[in-house]
């Protein structure tokens, strides 16, 4: 009998958090003006408002529930919310850095944008000596702050992942502890020219996707049109004719690739919008030969962080130039990032503007005063000197969320998962 060790969790399906995304079954009929959702019929989580939920329902549209009369679809997804819920429960404490990231620390937000919080928390000793693996992040119901195991966060800083040292350096970074100021105090370790793919290069990639798949929503209706052939065709044929139509080798993997990208995207937006029960390809056609249309807004394909991809290539560039990085740039360039955030700019010029930032880029990638790899002993050490404090002030039973305060970590059992 193969086995594994398992959170020791009751699950009550009525009580169980519902961040947005979650898959429900309603356990009441609802009425909206003149639409009605009997009971039993399924959707999605699109919004928490106070104590009521709003839902998609497949086919219908929104309607308010509240927290009784929805269950989640799946035990999966009861099993995650609660693991989820548990460790943020048990942890958010411990957090000992916090940082307001995204537009609002570009200087790029706007009365819309949301307040977006990132951190590092570490682990009480107990939870990091037993057989379960303890959370390496903890996420909010509504996903607006993540926070990760400081052990986590030193792996990411060191790969040079663009979260993670914006979190670090930008002005807002605040430690809540004495370790959270160790953090910002070597954050240095942590930089190298591998900003360069991180930011600059992996940005660049992004981009010429995004602008190929925008390319391709320009045929959104023909792709409906062709499901609706006597003989519909395969995910294959589409994206081959897909890729001819484009201008490009419908032999060239890569084209395929984005054209099947392009087909998910269309289907997950009609899914997102209520209009077909099932994220997949034949739920697709069987849309199209009943008569269904393309997405009327081809602007929804378009991807919003376009003006967040060109930001980063300019951060590389700052950083790879003068040694320290930029997140909040001013006068026009800030103004050029708003108007293609505002949708005011076609991405085909925002690919273009970013390109004529390549050769700096690639200049600076030979010259630039960073480090060829981040400091490894440094960093090393760093993360000893957490995992020492924590071990500590456990022990001693010192004051605080990692000593005497400390949650205890949840029971574990065995789960058989096979039968011989």
């Amino acid at each position: 009998m193969a086995q594994r060790i398992k959170d020791l969790v009751e699950i009550d399906p009525l009580a169980v958090p519902l961040p947005s995304g979650t898959e429900v079954t309603t356990r009441f009929d609802q009425v909206a003006g003149e639409l009605r959702a009997p009971k039993g019929s399924v959707g999605r989580v699109v919004a928490k408002r106070g104590e009521h939920f709003e839902v998609l329902i497949v086919g219908l549209g929104t309607f308010i529930y509240t927290r009784e009369q929805l269950r989640p679809r799946k035990v999966g997804q009861a099993r995650f919310a609660v693991r989820r819920e548990a460790a943020w429960s048990s942890l958010r404490g411990c957090a000992v850095l916090e940082t307001v990231v995204g537009s609002r620390a570009w200087g790029l937000a706007d009365s819309r944008s949301d307040t977006d919080l990132r951190g590092v928390y570490v682990l009480p000793l107990p939870w990091t000596v037993g057989l379960a693996d303890p959370p390496r992040d903890l996420v909010s119901t509504d996903g607006s702050q993540t926070y990760w195991e400081s052990g986590k966060a030193i792996q990411q800083a060191m790969r040079a992942d663009p979260n993670t040292l914006e979190m670090l350096f930008v002005e807002s970074a605040t430690p809540l502890d004495e370790i959270g100021e160790w953090l910002l105090a070597e954050r240095e370790a942590f930089v190298s020219r591998e900003i360069y793919g991180s930011f600059g290069r992996y940005a660049l990639s992004q981009l010429d996707r995004l602008s190929r798949t925008a390319r391709l929503a320009e045929h959104q209706s023909t792709l409906v049109d062709w499901l609706r052939e006597p003989v519909a065709p395969s995910m294959d044929d589409v994206v081959q004719r897909l890729a001819v139509l484009s201008g490009e080798n419908p032999k060239d993997e890569a084209a395929l690739e984005r054209g099947r990208d392009f087909v998910k995207q269309v289907y997950r937006s009609l899914y997102d919008r209520g209009l077909i029960p099932a994220r997949d390809f034949a739920t697709l056609a069987a849309y199209a030969r009943a008569g269904g249309v393309a997405p009327d807004d081809a602007r929804s394909l378009r991807p919003k962080n376009a003006y967040n991809l060109l930001r980063l290539i300019a951060t590389a560039i700052s950083w790879l130039r003068d040694g320290r990085p930029t997140f909040a740039f001013g006068g026009e360039f800030r103004e050029r990032l708003l108007a293609i955030k505002r949708g005011d700019v076609a991405l085909h010029d925002v690919l273009t503007q970013a390109e004529a930032l390549t050769p700096e880029l690639d200049e600076l990638r030979r010259t630039t005063v960073l480090p060829k790899t981040p400091d490894v002993s440094r960093a090393d050490l760093l993360a000893r000197r957490i995992g020492k404090e924590a071990a500590r002030r456990w022990s001693l039973g010192a004051p605080g969320p990692l000593g005497r305060d400390a949650t205890e970590p949840p029971d574990v059992q065995w789960e058989a998962l096979v039968d011989a």
